[in-house]
């Protein structure tokens, strides 16, 4: 079954910093623009940064950028999602997402129903 699978989250203090992975099965990334989405308790989904297919560009929505960066590994079919400086309001479940759409501000804005695929998410926890 093709899947997208995230892992690394966790609990990790304020200013510490975690690893996202997503990995697909069933399927290759080569072709797919990837983006990362979070979704904390009682507020609403927010797309954070997507990674074209060549990896030619990424974009971050404007809260987190210079603190997280998105890159891809073809050859292993994952991207990643360093984040740094965490902050408790990072807490959420983290998602990714694949699909053909040009990576870009529009992509950030897409829902689970609009992307080829899904992922099930990884919680990220920040808290002393």
């Amino acid at each position: 079954q093709a899947q997208l699978v995230e892992s690394g989250g966790g609990l990790v203090q304020p200013g510490g910093s975690l690893r996202l992975s997503c990995a697909s099965s069933g399927f290759t990334l080569d072709y797919y623009a990837i983006g990362w989405f979070r979704q904390a308790p009682g507020k609403e989904r927010e797309g954070v940064s997507c990674i074209s297919s060549s990896a030619g560009s990424t974009y971050y929505a404007d809260s987190v950028k210079h603190r997280f960066t998105i890159y891809r590994d073809n050859a292993k079919n994952t991207v990643y999602l360093q984040i740094n400086s965490l902050k408790p309001e990072d807490t959420a479940v983290y998602y990714c997402a694949a699909d053909r759409v040009e990576c870009g501000g529009y992509y950030l804005g897409l829902s689970p129903g609009e992307t080829d695929y899904w992922g099930q998410g990884t919680q990220v926890t920040v808290s002393s």
